[in-house]
């Protein structure tokens, strides 16, 4: 087992989401100003939110910690839980409209692009605010409340959901992630602006 706390974990997953919720910016800039978008681009940003972002982070968030917390006395219909649940719902929601919305994209030969421009901006209005409440209010609250022997406990757990998933799945889904903001953002290896961009 590593040594990385849970809490390091969920913050690590926490950047690499952001930088894919960046690039969805972009992606919705580019849409907006008439480029085209791949369909693979849009069928890999799905991917990545129903695995990594849905399936192992918030999955580890629901199916662990926030039970546990639970269990040591914070209240699930209160804040900050409720609020976080409320939002991981509203995310599900809106990644069933990604589907939806880019596969319409896709079957319209990339002419039908209003209603994928609307839901990549609310992905975008979500997640970093979701992220800050998390980082700021959850994190640091579960870090207070939590006894070594929890965070042990929740460590293991959390890595027996990335067993689960697949031991390779998690490191795959972040390069997939920064392969993306690369497509999106026209950025190569190094960081730097492709001139193509």
């Amino acid at each position: 087992m590593n040594n990385t706390r849970p809490t390091d974990e969920l913050e690590h997953e926490h950047r690499i989401i952001e930088r894919v919720v960046a690039a969805m910016a972009v992606l919705a800039e580019k849409l907006q100003s008439g480029k085209e978008v791949e369909a693979r681009v849009l069928n890999d940003l799905g991917e990545f939110l129903r695995v990594f972002a849905e399936g192992c982070h918030h999955g580890k968030e629901e199916r662990y910690l926030f039970p546990l917390l639970e269990k040591r006395g914070v209240p699930v219909s209160g804040c900050p839980l409720a609020v976080l649940l409320h939002e991981h719902d509203k995310g599900r929601h809106l990644m069933a409209d990604l589907k939806q919305t880019s596969e319409a994209y896709i079957r319209s030969g990339n002419t039908e692009k209003d209603a994928l421009i609307w839901t990549l901006h609310q992905l975008v209005e979500l997640y970093p605010a979701h992220i800050w409440k998390e980082d700021y209010l959850l994190l640091p609250m579960t870090s207070k409340i939590l006894s070594d022997t929890d965070q042990e406990a929740l460590a293991r757990e959390f890595e027996q959901h990335e067993s689960e998933i697949g031991s390779d799945v998690h490191h795959g889904f972040e390069q997939l992630a920064e392969s993306l903001v690369a497509r999106i953002c026209g950025r190569d290896s190094s960081g730097a602006v492709s001139p193509a961009a």
